[in-house]
């Protein structure tokens, strides 16, 4: 008994306990005992064994408070990845030991209760949390068993699972984006996210822009993800980017996904409109109805929406009443009936477009409108009657009198072309282009001393031409061309020899066709005659001295002369005898025959 644990009574022999005995510290105790009778000097000794029976008086215990394992993902249900290990000093049952799993925070564990083997229940492949802590309790099978979870002295396995690159980037952010064109370089346009749920540098993602990037018009920052503007944006030049871009991460080998990140650049009105043409020329009849179509006016915006939506209107100005635009379409219409004659050309300064864009942007065009002319007026005489007076003696292809009409409309439709309808008895013409009427053929007042016709002024249009007639009166006036002629030529005259002084003895008769003084007629004698005087004014010869004899007989040349500028005279032969001297007077002889040409001057011999 080295350790002093028991006593003995020394008369009766009684072992009692003398400390705490302790099964696990000794289980079994061989004592010694020695006898000895009175004082005798001889011993005797006997061996008592004692077994300390063992009672449930020590909890299981763990060698370590904490422990860590790594296991990698790739695991298959059932693999063992942790064996615990716990000691009981106590014996048989109650040192016969049951393990169990007291919290986890997954129920991808599970535990031997007998051997303490953690195994895997399923894969942890998907498994999000990459470390688990699993608290482990030890618990004797004595009665009533002691545990370590009661003696707060469980074990604490931290199981880590190991990464492998198995996981490819996801993108996470929208593959749709919007910037204004308007933005300033370097403006952020959108946030490109990628999430890779492997861990350290198999999660660790850079970002690549592989296509679509026209122009470099943007850059991505590779760490961040940050897509801004490179340079100026247009909406009008690229409405639309289609980024291909690449989440890479940093594993081995690296793993990748791609998006389709597509960039509407959105429309802000800073085009304005533009009208196809700056001048628009058009033409348009006369006196149509109000509504018919002159010109289609076009602008382009390149905007977009609104912003590229136009209205057309005209703005105030000359004439730009008379016509209407289609706000919408920017077809131009008449708003009244045009006049050709009143006003011709329509220069309009002021057509008009504007996008209904915030504010609003807006551009003119000018617009030239030629009215064409319709066959709308009738060729108008300058008098609404021409009278003139011509001398007969005119030549033949003389103008007497210019024509003049005017037509108020345009090309042929405004030409005028002069013609007569009345018969003019072959007496005159007119140049159909100029309207100068000229004599056809030598005049004769004795014969026609008055014309009256109609001319006619006609326009030249090809489709229902328009004419006016006026009255012309062409009056010829005398001139001195025609002879007086005697109505009888010889005269002879019987006087009686009884015939008394002063007594008128013959009357000669003349004519002139002409008129006025041309065909007034003077008589004179040619010879002074002294028996006999005439009358100048009525031919009226007259006796002024008795006659000498009754055998008397004489012949007086009588003349006849009109009182023309140049006055024309005739000569006439009067015989005078008394009845003694009458004799008869025969011709020479009993037929004359002779040619005369046509036209020929009146008074030719």
């Amino acid at each position: 008994d080295p350790h002093g644990m028991f006593s003995i009574d020394p008369q009766f022999g009684i072992i009692r306990t003398k400390t705490q005995l302790d099964h696990e510290a000794q289980s079994v105790v061989v004592l010694t005992v020695q006898s000895q009778l009175g004082d005798s000097p001889v011993y005797s000794s006997t061996q008592v064994n004692i077994s300390v029976i063992d009672i449930n008086d020590n909890p299981p215990v763990f060698l370590a408070k904490s422990d860590k394992v790594t296991i990698s993902r790739t695991q298959p249900p059932g693999t063992a990845v942790y064996i615990a290990h716990a000691e009981d000093k106590d014996s048989g049952l109650n040192g016969a030991i049951k393990y169990s799993i007291a919290s986890k925070q997954s129920s991808a564990f599970s535990i031997d209760p007998s051997l303490g083997v953690v195994n895997l229940t399923r894969t942890v492949f998907a498994e999000k949390q990459q470390e688990h802590t699993l608290h482990i309790a030890a618990e004797d099978c004595g009665s009533p068993p002691l545990t370590s979870l009661l003696m707060r002295d469980s074990l604490a396995v931290k199981i880590v699972i190991l990464d492998i690159n198995d996981n490819c980037p996801n993108f996470i952010s929208s593959p749709l984006s919007y910037v204004m064109e308007d933005v300033e370089v370097g403006s952020l346009v959108h946030h490109i996210i990628a999430k890779d749920p492997d861990e350290g540098r198999n999660g660790q993602v850079t970002y690549h822009i592989l296509s679509g990037n026209e122009n470099k018009a943007f850059v991505l920052d590779k760490i961040t993800g940050l897509l801004s503007t490179a340079r100026l944006l247009d909406h009008e030049i690229q409405e639309r980017y289609s980024l291909t871009v690449m989440a890479l991460d940093d594993g081995s080998p690296a793993l990748s996904a791609t998006q389709v990140l597509t960039i509407i650049v959105l429309d802000v009105n800073d085009e304005t409109p533009t009208f196809l043409k700056q001048l628009y020329k058009a033409a348009v009849h006369e006196n149509r109805d109000p509504g018919e179509f002159v010109i289609k006016v076009e602008a382009v915006d390149r905007d977009a929406g609104l912003n590229s939506l136009l209205r057309y209107e005209i703005l105030p100005g000359t004439g730009y009443r008379k016509f209407k635009v289609n706000s919408d379409s920017g077809e131009l219409v008449t708003a009244a009936s045009l006049d050709r004659e009143t006003q011709e050309v329509f220069s309009i300064k002021g057509s008009s477009c504007h996008d209904l864009g915030s504010p609003s942007r807006s551009s003119t065009a000018q617009l030239y409108i030629r009215v064409l002319d319709e066959n709308d007026h009738s060729p108008l005489f300058a008098k609404t009657q021409y009278q003139i007076s011509v001398t007969e003696d005119l030549e033949e292809g003389s103008a007497i009198l210019d024509l003049s009409a005017s037509d108020e409309d345009d090309g042929l439709n405004g030409e005028v072309m002069y013609s007569l309808i009345d018969d003019t008895y072959g007496a005159f013409a007119v140049d159909s282009v100029t309207g100068s009427i000229v004599t056809a053929k030598a005049l004769d007042r004795e014969t026609k001393s008055q014309y009256t016709f109609r001319a006619v002024a006609s326009d030249c249009s090809t489709h229902l031409p328009r004419s006016t007639t006026v009255s012309v009166v062409v009056h010829i006036e005398d001139v001195n061309d025609n002879d007086p002629g005697f109505l009888q030529n010889p005269i002879r005259v019987f006087v009686p020899a009884e015939t008394a002084v002063n007594e008128t003895v013959a009357t000669v008769r003349a004519e002139d066709v002409d008129l006025g003084s041309n065909g007034a007629i003077v008589f004179n004698l040619m010879v002074a005659e002294t028996v006999f005087q005439i009358d100048g004014n009525t031919g009226d010869i007259i006796l002024r001295e008795p006659l000498a004899s009754k055998n008397f007989s004489t012949q007086l040349l009588v003349t006849a002369s009109d009182q023309g500028i140049s006055p024309r005279t005739a000569t006439a032969m009067v015989i005078i005898f008394t009845e003694e001297q009458e004799e008869k007077i025969s011709f020479r002889h009993s037929l004359y025959e002779a040619s005369v040409a046509e036209n020929s001057a009146a008074g030719g011999h």
